[in-house]
């Protein structure tokens, strides 16, 4: 295989940064392909704790290729201070490329977000009001800012004037604001760009030749595929498409580059903001998995919703991204449950039933789940580096999970530390690169 892409198969929070970090070290490059700052990477490595929110996940690799894609929307100072803190932690960045085609974050989607949330009241999508959205939305009428922008003043400020220009109504609110400054605004982001300038770069082309010779390429994405702005529980939703289809457009492949698609799924389920959750737990188990599993946004620092595994959802996702291989993480929080309830359909609010996830809004946001109940195991699994080392009512757990869903579970996590995570027999089969021991 040649070219992996990783995805979250849930509502995003799945554990992706650390299994991309662990197969970033027998890659040759790993690409990320959409998002922004509003997704957060949490990696546990020999005991340091580094929490990455547009590095892709190899940056940890000396000389790594490491590519910020042109599908991604880039808040300069987010990035400036994550290679500051890189450096000041002595991890080498010279592997970082960023695409001369992936937009910018500008201060005034940043008030935008704000406003919007603000204005929606009760009804807010819950976005994290980084200026996801409007940056994407910029993109899409066509009057975005470039990272190539930054390179030329006069380009930049005319495309900054006509960004502006529409908004002004919106920005009425901030007329006073210095952010809002034009001179102010084209200053500082031409000093980003000089920051940023040995890293700018054709990154289309660099992945190409990388593919061309047969090098490993991670695609990484961000967030999961229930929060897909086309296929997700819009419009409780992101701004992008964090789909394994995406990794294509957000990096300039094409489809046939693609060689595994794994999905990472945590062995229950979360979800961070507004919008449909039917498996949702509101009682003293959920808020019990919560603390043991540490579920608080990495870059928000929310509380994630808790649930129990959603099979119809993880089956959904399964297919829309094609997936090849399953990744489970976080089995060990389910340690301790005499029994552990995992949804196998949908009872919608008139009593119809539905195996496959609704297409409907309504029917969805009424939804609830039907359950069958599985032994739970009492044994602390947090040490086990082996399937054979796993309580058998765990074992059966994954089994279970395997077969609904019809794809092979190839790592399983049972910790946040690196050594945490196990190969199964069928991941053995299938590891990029070099032959790995389980463990």
């Amino acid at each position: 295989m040649s070219g992996i892409v990783i995805v979250g198969a849930q509502w995003g929070d799945e554990g992706k940064g650390k299994i991309t970090d662990l197969l970033a070290e027998r890659a040759d490059a790993v690409i990320r392909f959409q998002g922004g700052n509003n997704a957060g990477h949490t990696i546990v490595r020999n005991g340091e704790t580094w929490k990455l929110h547009l590095m892709p996940s190899g940056i940890l690799y000396p000389g790594k290729t490491c590519v910020i894609g042109n599908g991604v929307v880039i808040d300069p100072k987010v990035l400036t201070d994550e290679l500051d803190e890189l450096r000041r932690r002595e991890v080498d960045t010279s592997g970082l490329r960023i695409s001369a085609n992936a937009h910018m974050i500008m201060p005034y989607h940043m008030m935008l977000d704000d406003a919007g949330e603000a204005r929606l009241g009760k009804l807010k999508i819950g976005t994290t009001r980084r200026g996801i959205g409007p940056a994407y939305a910029d993109k899409a009428s066509r009057i975005g800012i470039r990272v190539q922008d930054l390179l030329d003043e006069k380009i930049l400020k005319k495309k900054i004037v006509a960004a502006l220009e529409p908004k002004r109504l919106a920005l009425r609110p901030y007329a006073r604001d210095p952010r809002l400054d034009l001179q102010a605004i084209t200053e500082e982001y031409l000093a980003y760009g000089r920051r940023l300038s040995e890293y700018i770069a054709d990154t289309t082309s660099l992945v190409w030749e990388k593919l061309d010779k047969g090098d490993i390429v991670i695609f990484e994405g961000a967030q999961g595929a229930l929060l897909d702005i086309d296929h997700g529980t819009y419009p409780f939703v992101t701004s992008s498409n964090p789909i394994a289809a995406a990794a294509c457009i957000g990096s300039g492949v094409g489809p046939k580059d693609i060689d595994e698609v794994w999905g990472i799924a945590k062995a229950y389920s979360t979800r961070v903001g507004s919008g449909p959750f039917p498996t949702e737990l509101h009682d003293d188990i959920g808020e019990d998995l919560r603390r043991r599993g540490g579920e608080f946004g990495t870059t928000t620092g929310r509380s994630r919703r808790i649930g129990w595994l959603d099979l119809v959802a993880l089956k959904y996702a399964a297919r829309l991204n094609s997936l090849t291989a399953l990744v489970v993480t976080k089995l060990d929080v389910l340690s301790g449950l005499d029994t552990i309830k995992v949804c196998v359909r949908y009872r919608g609010e008139d009593g119809a039933e539905f195996d496959t996830f609704p297409y409907h809004q309504t029917v969805l946001h009424h939804a609830t789940g039907d359950y069958v109940e599985l032994p739970g195991w009492s044994e602390d699994i947090s040490d086990a580096r082996s399937e054979d080392e796993l309580p058998e009512n765990a074992r059966a757990y994954l089994r279970y999970m395997e077969e609904a869903i019809g794809v092979p579970i190839v790592l399983i996590s049972v910790g946040p530390g690196r050594e945490q995570t196990m190969w199964t027999e069928a991941g053995l089969a299938t590891a990029p690169g070099q032959t790995v021991a389980a463990g």
